[in-house]
Protein backbone atom coordinates (compact mmCIF):
# COMPACT_ATOMS: atom_id res chain seq x y z
CA UNK A 1 0.00 0.00 0.00
CA UNK A 2 1.04 3.56 -0.60
CA UNK A 3 2.37 5.59 2.26
CA UNK A 4 0.42 9.00 2.03
CA UNK A 5 1.94 11.92 4.59
CA UNK A 6 -0.48 14.88 5.05
CA UNK A 7 0.96 18.21 5.35
CA UNK A 8 0.47 18.56 9.19
CA UNK A 9 2.28 15.26 9.78
CA UNK A 10 5.36 16.36 8.19
CA UNK A 11 8.89 17.54 9.42
CA UNK A 12 8.77 20.81 8.88
CA UNK A 13 10.89 21.80 5.95
CA UNK A 14 12.41 25.18 7.14
CA UNK A 15 13.55 23.14 9.84
CA UNK A 16 16.04 21.10 8.27
CA UNK A 17 19.25 21.91 8.92
CA UNK A 18 22.28 21.91 6.17
CA UNK A 19 21.39 20.28 3.56
CA UNK A 20 21.23 23.05 1.21
CA UNK A 21 22.21 22.05 -2.20
CA UNK A 22 19.11 19.36 -1.46
CA UNK A 23 16.46 22.30 -0.21
CA UNK A 24 17.22 24.20 -3.30
CA UNK A 25 17.06 21.27 -6.10
CA UNK A 26 13.05 20.22 -3.77
CA UNK A 27 12.60 23.79 -4.39
CA UNK A 28 13.51 24.78 -7.94
CA UNK A 29 11.24 21.36 -8.79
CA UNK A 30 8.65 22.89 -7.46
CA UNK A 31 8.67 25.77 -8.68
CA UNK A 32 9.42 24.28 -12.73
CA UNK A 33 8.41 20.65 -12.74
CA UNK A 34 9.78 20.50 -16.20
CA UNK A 35 13.17 20.51 -14.60
CA UNK A 36 12.88 16.31 -14.57
CA UNK A 37 12.94 15.71 -10.48
CA UNK A 38 15.86 14.47 -8.19
CA UNK A 39 18.06 12.20 -7.27
CA UNK A 40 19.30 12.11 -3.54
CA UNK A 41 21.98 9.65 -3.06
CA UNK A 42 23.91 9.78 0.23
CA UNK A 43 24.58 8.21 3.45
CA UNK A 44 22.16 6.72 6.59
CA UNK A 45 20.14 9.12 8.42
CA UNK A 46 21.03 12.26 6.78
CA UNK A 47 17.25 13.47 6.24
CA UNK A 48 16.81 12.17 2.66
CA UNK A 49 13.42 10.63 2.79
CA UNK A 50 12.38 12.94 5.95
CA UNK A 51 13.52 16.17 3.12
CA UNK A 52 11.27 14.69 0.26
CA UNK A 53 8.35 14.11 2.22
CA UNK A 54 8.44 17.66 4.19
CA UNK A 55 7.91 18.90 0.57
CA UNK A 56 4.56 18.40 0.46
CA UNK A 57 3.93 21.29 2.98
CA UNK A 58 5.39 23.59 -0.08
CA UNK A 59 2.64 21.73 -2.63
CA UNK A 60 0.67 24.60 -4.10
CA UNK A 61 -2.82 23.89 -5.18
CA UNK A 62 -4.17 23.07 -8.42
CA UNK A 63 -7.72 22.83 -9.80
CA UNK A 64 -9.05 18.83 -10.88
CA UNK A 65 -11.93 17.18 -11.84
CA UNK A 66 -14.08 16.36 -9.37
CA UNK A 67 -14.31 12.48 -8.01
CA UNK A 68 -11.57 12.11 -10.82
CA UNK A 69 -9.11 9.35 -10.17
CA UNK A 70 -7.00 10.89 -12.34
CA UNK A 71 -6.36 14.45 -11.39
CA UNK A 72 -7.52 15.74 -14.78
CA UNK A 73 -7.09 19.40 -15.71
CA UNK A 74 -10.51 21.05 -15.81
CA UNK A 75 -8.52 23.16 -19.09
CA UNK A 76 -6.33 20.81 -20.80
CA UNK A 77 -7.02 17.83 -22.85
CA UNK A 78 -3.21 16.98 -22.52
CA UNK A 79 -3.89 16.55 -18.52
CA UNK A 80 -7.18 14.68 -18.90
CA UNK A 81 -8.53 11.12 -18.28
CA UNK A 82 -10.20 9.43 -20.66
CA UNK A 83 -13.67 9.67 -19.23
CA UNK A 84 -12.97 13.34 -18.97
CA UNK A 85 -11.64 13.93 -22.30
CA UNK A 86 -14.58 12.66 -24.05
CA UNK A 87 -17.18 14.90 -21.58
CA UNK A 88 -14.97 17.68 -22.51
CA UNK A 89 -14.93 17.16 -26.25
CA UNK A 90 -18.80 17.24 -25.62
CA UNK A 91 -18.60 20.22 -24.46
CA UNK A 92 -20.46 19.21 -20.98
CA UNK A 93 -19.56 21.39 -17.99
CA UNK A 94 -17.01 20.05 -15.17
CA UNK A 95 -17.32 20.16 -11.85
CA UNK A 96 -13.85 21.19 -10.32
CA UNK A 97 -12.74 21.01 -6.89
CA UNK A 98 -9.09 21.74 -5.43
CA UNK A 99 -6.77 19.87 -4.31
CA UNK A 100 -3.02 19.90 -3.40
CA UNK A 101 -0.21 18.14 -5.56
CA UNK A 102 -0.16 15.12 -4.76
CA UNK A 103 2.68 13.32 -3.91
CA UNK A 104 2.58 9.54 -4.24
CA UNK A 105 5.26 7.15 -2.35
CA UNK A 106 6.04 4.00 -4.48
CA UNK A 107 6.52 1.30 -1.66
CA UNK A 108 9.54 -1.60 -1.86
CA UNK A 109 8.44 -4.58 -3.06
CA UNK A 110 5.47 -3.25 -5.37
CA UNK A 111 4.25 -5.20 -8.04
CA UNK A 112 3.70 -3.91 -11.93
CA UNK A 113 -0.35 -4.09 -11.34
CA UNK A 114 0.29 -1.91 -8.43
CA UNK A 115 1.96 0.64 -10.30
CA UNK A 116 0.34 0.63 -13.21
CA UNK A 117 -3.05 -0.15 -12.23
CA UNK A 118 -5.46 -3.04 -13.80
CA UNK A 119 -8.53 -3.72 -15.54
CA UNK A 120 -11.62 -5.59 -14.03
CA UNK A 121 -12.41 -7.96 -17.30
CA UNK A 122 -15.55 -9.68 -15.90
CA UNK A 123 -16.88 -6.37 -15.16
CA UNK A 124 -15.61 -5.07 -18.58
CA UNK A 125 -17.70 -8.06 -20.53
CA UNK A 126 -20.50 -7.99 -18.23
CA UNK A 127 -21.37 -4.17 -18.81
CA UNK A 128 -19.34 -3.66 -21.57
CA UNK A 129 -17.43 -0.90 -19.55
CA UNK A 130 -13.92 -0.18 -18.99
CA UNK A 131 -13.75 -0.73 -15.00
CA UNK A 132 -10.40 0.25 -13.90
CA UNK A 133 -8.80 0.53 -10.88
CA UNK A 134 -5.99 3.43 -11.09
CA UNK A 135 -2.66 2.59 -10.18
CA UNK A 136 0.29 4.75 -8.65
CA UNK A 137 1.15 6.54 -11.47
CA UNK A 138 -2.58 7.36 -12.36
CA UNK A 139 -2.36 8.91 -8.84
CA UNK A 140 0.57 10.55 -9.00
CA UNK A 141 -0.27 12.41 -12.66
CA UNK A 142 -0.03 16.01 -11.86
CA UNK A 143 2.11 15.87 -8.76
CA UNK A 144 5.53 14.13 -7.58
CA UNK A 145 6.44 10.38 -7.47
CA UNK A 146 8.77 9.00 -4.68
CA UNK A 147 10.78 5.87 -4.84
CA UNK A 148 12.75 5.52 -1.45
CA UNK A 149 15.47 2.85 -2.06
CA UNK A 150 15.37 3.90 -6.39
CA UNK A 151 18.65 1.40 -6.75
CA UNK A 152 16.25 -1.90 -5.40
CA UNK A 153 14.07 -0.87 -7.68
CA UNK A 154 13.19 -4.20 -9.60
CA UNK A 155 14.03 -4.09 -13.48
CA UNK A 156 10.96 -4.50 -14.15
CA UNK A 157 9.04 -1.94 -12.55
CA UNK A 158 11.96 0.59 -13.40
CA UNK A 159 10.94 0.02 -17.16
CA UNK A 160 7.18 0.84 -16.60
CA UNK A 161 8.37 4.06 -14.77
CA UNK A 162 11.18 5.15 -17.90
CA UNK A 163 8.28 4.49 -20.47
CA UNK A 164 6.02 6.90 -18.66
CA UNK A 165 8.33 9.21 -17.49
CA UNK A 166 9.41 9.46 -21.31
CA UNK A 167 5.93 10.16 -22.58
CA UNK A 168 4.01 10.86 -20.21
CA UNK A 169 1.17 8.54 -20.54
CA UNK A 170 0.63 5.14 -18.96
CA UNK A 171 -1.10 2.42 -21.01
CA UNK A 172 -2.62 -0.63 -19.29
CA UNK A 173 -3.45 -3.70 -21.37
CA UNK A 174 -5.30 -6.97 -20.62
CA UNK A 175 -6.92 -9.49 -22.62
CA UNK A 176 -7.53 -7.40 -25.45
CA UNK A 177 -8.71 -4.69 -24.07
CA UNK A 178 -6.74 -1.55 -23.03
CA UNK A 179 -7.00 1.90 -21.64
CA UNK A 180 -4.25 4.96 -21.89
CA UNK A 181 -4.33 7.99 -19.42
CA UNK A 182 -2.02 10.89 -18.81
CA UNK A 183 0.82 10.04 -16.01
CA UNK A 184 3.00 13.43 -15.89
CA UNK A 185 4.53 13.52 -12.90
CA UNK A 186 8.19 14.71 -11.33
CA UNK A 187 10.21 12.18 -10.29
CA UNK A 188 12.15 12.03 -7.26
CA UNK A 189 14.38 9.07 -5.99
CA UNK A 190 16.63 8.36 -2.62
CA UNK A 191 18.73 5.96 -1.94
CA UNK A 192 22.31 4.99 -0.10
CA UNK A 193 25.16 4.27 -2.95
CA UNK A 194 26.68 1.50 -1.29
CA UNK A 195 23.20 -0.39 -1.41
CA UNK A 196 23.57 -0.88 -5.16
CA UNK A 197 23.73 1.39 -8.45
CA UNK A 198 21.40 2.79 -10.42
CA UNK A 199 20.53 2.12 -14.30
CA UNK A 200 22.14 4.18 -16.53
CA UNK A 201 18.86 4.24 -18.50
CA UNK A 202 16.78 5.45 -15.19
CA UNK A 203 19.87 7.86 -13.79
CA UNK A 204 19.38 10.03 -16.63
CA UNK A 205 15.64 10.30 -16.14
CA UNK A 206 16.51 12.65 -13.16
CA UNK A 207 16.64 16.39 -14.06
CA UNK A 208 19.02 17.15 -10.81
CA UNK A 209 21.14 14.75 -8.53
CA UNK A 210 22.84 15.85 -5.50
CA UNK A 211 25.06 13.89 -3.26
CA UNK A 212 24.49 14.23 0.51
CA UNK A 213 26.95 13.59 3.53
CA UNK A 214 26.32 13.46 7.05
CA UNK A 215 27.02 16.86 9.20
CA UNK A 216 30.14 16.84 11.26
CA UNK A 217 29.43 20.18 12.56
CA UNK A 218 28.97 20.01 16.44
CA UNK A 219 26.25 23.16 16.37
CA UNK A 220 24.24 21.61 13.19
CA UNK A 221 23.95 18.23 14.72
CA UNK A 222 23.14 19.56 18.15
CA UNK A 223 20.45 22.00 16.74
CA UNK A 224 18.85 19.19 14.14
CA UNK A 225 18.59 16.84 17.11
CA UNK A 226 16.92 19.52 19.42
CA UNK A 227 14.35 20.44 16.65
CA UNK A 228 13.57 16.62 15.89
CA UNK A 229 13.31 15.87 19.48
CA UNK A 230 10.61 19.19 20.03
CA UNK A 231 8.74 17.74 17.06
CA UNK A 232 8.18 13.98 17.75
CA UNK A 233 7.50 15.67 21.55
CA UNK A 234 4.58 17.82 20.12
CA UNK A 235 3.95 17.33 16.64
CA UNK A 236 1.34 19.66 15.79
CA UNK A 237 2.18 22.27 18.38
CA UNK A 238 5.81 22.19 16.60
CA UNK A 239 4.25 22.11 12.53
CA UNK A 240 2.19 25.16 14.04
CA UNK A 241 4.94 27.13 15.33
CA UNK A 242 7.03 27.07 11.90
CA UNK A 243 3.86 27.68 10.21
CA UNK A 244 4.60 31.65 9.54
CA UNK A 245 7.84 30.66 8.30
CA UNK A 246 6.43 27.82 5.91
CA UNK A 247 3.76 29.94 4.58
CA UNK A 248 6.38 32.57 3.65
CA UNK A 249 8.30 30.14 1.67
CA UNK A 250 5.59 28.71 0.23
CA UNK A 251 4.28 32.31 -1.08
CA UNK A 252 7.71 32.69 -2.16
CA UNK A 253 7.39 29.78 -4.42
CA UNK A 254 4.04 30.81 -6.07
CA UNK A 255 5.16 34.01 -6.74
CA UNK A 256 8.03 32.48 -8.31
CA UNK A 257 5.77 30.17 -10.44
CA UNK A 258 3.75 33.37 -11.76
CA UNK A 259 7.53 35.19 -12.68
CA UNK A 260 8.95 32.39 -14.45
CA UNK A 261 8.11 33.16 -18.46
CA UNK A 262 9.35 36.38 -17.71
CA UNK A 263 12.79 35.17 -16.63
CA UNK A 264 15.54 35.80 -19.64
CA UNK A 265 18.89 34.49 -20.33
CA UNK A 266 21.13 36.05 -22.74
CA UNK A 267 22.48 33.73 -25.59
CA UNK A 268 25.68 33.99 -25.23
CA UNK A 269 24.91 32.30 -21.98
CA UNK A 270 23.05 29.38 -23.70
CA UNK A 271 26.11 29.03 -25.44
CA UNK A 272 28.28 28.19 -22.99
CA UNK A 273 25.85 25.81 -21.76
CA UNK A 274 26.54 23.97 -24.39
CA UNK A 275 30.04 24.68 -24.27
CA UNK A 276 30.50 23.08 -20.93
CA UNK A 277 28.29 20.07 -21.83
CA UNK A 278 30.25 19.57 -24.52
CA UNK A 279 33.27 19.58 -22.98
CA UNK A 280 32.29 16.98 -20.37
CA UNK A 281 31.28 14.75 -22.55
CA UNK A 282 27.42 14.60 -22.03
CA UNK A 283 25.29 12.51 -24.32
CA UNK A 284 22.19 14.39 -25.60
CA UNK A 285 21.43 17.41 -24.81
CA UNK A 286 18.93 16.67 -21.83
CA UNK A 287 21.81 18.40 -19.50
CA UNK A 288 21.33 21.64 -21.78
CA UNK A 289 17.58 21.94 -21.04
CA UNK A 290 17.96 20.83 -17.74
CA UNK A 291 20.54 23.54 -16.83
CA UNK A 292 18.52 26.23 -18.77
CA UNK A 293 15.65 25.49 -16.78
CA UNK A 294 16.70 25.18 -13.56
CA UNK A 295 18.73 28.41 -13.78
CA UNK A 296 15.91 30.70 -14.93
CA UNK A 297 13.86 28.92 -12.25
CA UNK A 298 16.35 29.78 -9.92
CA UNK A 299 16.14 33.57 -11.24
CA UNK A 300 12.81 33.59 -10.14
CA UNK A 301 12.45 32.14 -7.16
CA UNK A 302 14.70 34.89 -5.99
CA UNK A 303 12.49 37.21 -7.72
CA UNK A 304 14.91 38.32 -10.90
CA UNK A 305 13.90 38.52 -14.37
CA UNK A 306 17.33 38.02 -15.83
CA UNK A 307 20.22 34.93 -15.59
CA UNK A 308 23.31 35.50 -14.60
CA UNK A 309 26.91 33.37 -14.64
CA UNK A 310 26.73 33.04 -11.03
CA UNK A 311 23.02 31.49 -11.41
CA UNK A 312 24.84 28.93 -13.87
CA UNK A 313 27.59 28.22 -11.50
CA UNK A 314 25.00 27.34 -8.72
CA UNK A 315 23.12 25.34 -10.39
CA UNK A 316 24.86 23.29 -13.31
CA UNK A 317 26.38 21.05 -10.92
CA UNK A 318 23.42 19.05 -9.65
CA UNK A 319 22.25 19.54 -13.58
CA UNK A 320 25.23 17.48 -15.04
CA UNK A 321 26.99 15.49 -12.49
CA UNK A 322 25.08 12.21 -12.78
CA UNK A 323 25.37 12.70 -16.61
CA UNK A 324 28.98 12.05 -17.28
CA UNK A 325 30.12 8.66 -18.48
CA UNK A 326 31.39 6.00 -16.12
CA UNK A 327 34.96 5.39 -16.01
CA UNK A 328 36.59 2.94 -13.51
CA UNK A 329 39.48 4.22 -13.90
CA UNK A 330 39.12 7.80 -13.36
CA UNK A 331 38.77 8.75 -9.46
CA UNK A 332 37.91 12.04 -9.98
CA UNK A 333 34.68 13.34 -8.69
CA UNK A 334 31.91 14.19 -11.34
CA UNK A 335 30.75 16.98 -9.57
CA UNK A 336 34.90 17.99 -10.14
CA UNK A 337 34.71 17.97 -12.95
CA UNK A 338 31.74 20.24 -14.10
CA UNK A 339 33.24 23.20 -11.64
CA UNK A 340 36.49 22.85 -13.87
CA UNK A 341 34.47 22.90 -17.23
CA UNK A 342 32.18 25.87 -15.80
CA UNK A 343 35.48 27.65 -14.89
CA UNK A 344 37.19 26.78 -18.22
CA UNK A 345 34.29 27.87 -20.32
CA UNK A 346 32.95 30.89 -18.68
CA UNK A 347 35.74 32.14 -16.46
CA UNK A 348 37.95 31.83 -19.42
CA UNK A 349 40.95 29.70 -17.60
CA UNK A 350 43.80 28.50 -19.10
CA UNK A 351 43.16 24.50 -18.89
CA UNK A 352 43.26 22.75 -22.31
CA UNK A 353 42.33 19.26 -20.18
CA UNK A 354 40.90 18.04 -16.65
CA UNK A 355 44.44 16.74 -16.86
CA UNK A 356 46.14 19.89 -16.84
CA UNK A 357 43.52 21.54 -14.42
CA UNK A 358 44.72 19.35 -11.56
CA UNK A 359 48.24 20.21 -12.13
CA UNK A 360 47.37 24.41 -12.80
CA UNK A 361 49.49 26.22 -10.45
CA UNK A 362 52.30 23.59 -10.06
CA UNK A 363 55.21 24.19 -12.04
CA UNK A 364 56.42 21.45 -13.98
CA UNK A 365 59.45 19.49 -13.32
CA UNK A 366 62.46 20.99 -15.45
CA UNK A 367 63.74 17.95 -17.50
CA UNK A 368 66.70 16.15 -16.70
CA UNK A 369 69.51 16.93 -18.62
CA UNK A 370 71.08 13.96 -20.36
CA UNK A 371 73.96 12.48 -18.59
CA UNK A 372 77.28 12.68 -20.58
CA UNK A 373 79.22 9.18 -21.04
CA UNK A 374 81.41 7.95 -18.41
CA UNK A 375 85.22 8.84 -19.44
CA UNK A 376 87.86 5.65 -19.06
CA UNK A 377 89.38 6.42 -16.11
CA UNK A 378 93.33 7.24 -16.42
CA UNK A 379 96.31 5.05 -15.62
CA UNK A 380 97.67 6.94 -12.86
CA UNK A 381 101.38 7.89 -13.83
CA UNK A 382 104.40 6.32 -13.16
CA UNK A 383 107.09 7.76 -11.03
CA UNK A 384 110.16 8.52 -12.60
CA UNK A 385 112.27 5.53 -11.46
CA UNK A 386 109.50 3.30 -10.58
CA UNK A 387 110.34 -0.33 -11.65
CA UNK A 388 107.82 -1.41 -14.36
CA UNK A 389 108.48 -5.10 -14.81
CA UNK A 390 110.76 -7.08 -16.99
CA UNK A 391 110.94 -6.48 -20.56
CA UNK A 392 108.23 -7.52 -22.38
CA UNK A 393 106.09 -8.53 -19.56
CA UNK A 394 102.31 -7.94 -19.13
Amino acid sequence: MTRAKSASSAFPFVKIVAQEELKLALTLNVVDSAIGGVLIMGDRGTAKSVSVRSLVQLLPEIDVVKNDPFNSSPTNPELMGPDVREAFQRGETLETAKMRVPMVEVPLGTTEDRICGTIDIEKALSEGTKAYDPGLLAKANRGLLYIDEVNLLDDSLVDVVLDSAAGGWNTVEREGISLTHPAKFIMIGSGNPEEGELRPQLLDRFGMAVNIRTIFDMDQRTELVMNKLAYERDPKGYTEECREETEALKAKIVAAQKLLPSVTMDRDLALKISGVCALVNVDGLRGDIVVTRAAKALVAFEGRTEVTMEDIGRVIGPCLSHRLRKDVTDTMDGGFKVVLAFNKIFKGSAMLNFDEAMAEGIKAPEPEKPKEAAKPKEEPKKKAGAWSGLPGGR
